[in-house]
């Protein structure tokens, strides 16, 4: 029986469906794109740790409950005893989410049909939650997105970085609510004159991300750590973006 198969029913497998995708940040053994059913996907959760500040907070993903909804994303195989503290206290104790059993469907290359749906954790935040910011217009959302940063970094890296990680690995992907966000964040940048190196964290000697230089199916690779991500930042007092049109 394939390693993969006979692993996926016996170890531990966390889904994320956000800024987990593109930058977990704990040690996993495999990871795997697919989806789990019954949601969608909501920028509908409040963020004063990561992406936002007290009394402006940031916006981030959470799932809503949609009997004929699909979420694709990400789940990892946890690898020793550390992943699993530094999950409750990054998405629980400062993002306000509750854990979930789900199915997760893996989306398997044609190569390779062995691996069967598994169960895996899933971090959800409800409406019960002292963050929740709920449902609001688009455009609004767009806007608090595009005004909001915090000690991880600014809320629209958030928002592009998983848009960018469904268009390039999951293509197939139909999430109209991220998609028309993204739209609607990047014409705002544009309108106003953006820096979008600011915004997206980069800086002059580092022009590439290192979250978005890691193959998210390559089991052996394991993300970067930037100065400016969850690792180094929960201390870290948000700093105000400025850039030079030159």
């Amino acid at each position: 029986m394939d390693q993969r198969r006979r692993s996926s029913n016996s170890s531990l497998w966390v889904f994320g469906y956000g800024s987990l995708c593109w930058h977990p940040g704990f040690e996993y053994d495999h990871s795997v794109t697919g989806f789990i059913r019954g949601y969608s996907r909501k920028f509908w959760q409040g963020n004063v740790t990561h992406r936002g500040v007290a009394g402006k907070p940031g916006r981030v993903a959470t799932l809503v409950e949609d009997k004929d909804g699909i979420v694709w994303g990400r789940a990892f195989q946890l690898s020793g005893e550390a992943a699993i503290p530094y999950l409750n206290n990054r998405e629980c104790v400062l993002g306000g989410y509750l854990t979930s059993i789900n199915t997760f469907y893996p989306r398997l290359p044609d190569t390779d049909q062995t691996m069967e749906p598994f169960p895996a954790l899933v971090y959800i935040a409800t409406p019960s939650n002292c963050h929740w910011l709920g449902e609001a217009p688009l455009s609004e959302i767009a806007t608090q997105i595009v005004s909001s940063s915090g000690p991880s970094g600014h809320n629209v890296e958030y928002l592009l970085r998983l848009a960018a990680f469904m268009r390039e690995y999951i293509p197939e992907a139909d999430d109209s609510h991220l998609f028309t966000l993204e739209f609607l964040v990047r014409t705002r940048i544009k309108d106003n004159n953006l820096c979008m190196k600011s915004l997206m964290g980069e800086r002059a000697s580092s022009p590439k991300s290192p979250e978005r230089d890691v193959a998210p199916d390559d089991d052996d690779a394991q993300p970067a750590v930037r100065e400016d991500t969850f690792e180094f930042t929960s201390r870290v007092p948000p700093k105000k973006l400025r850039c030079l049109n030159i």
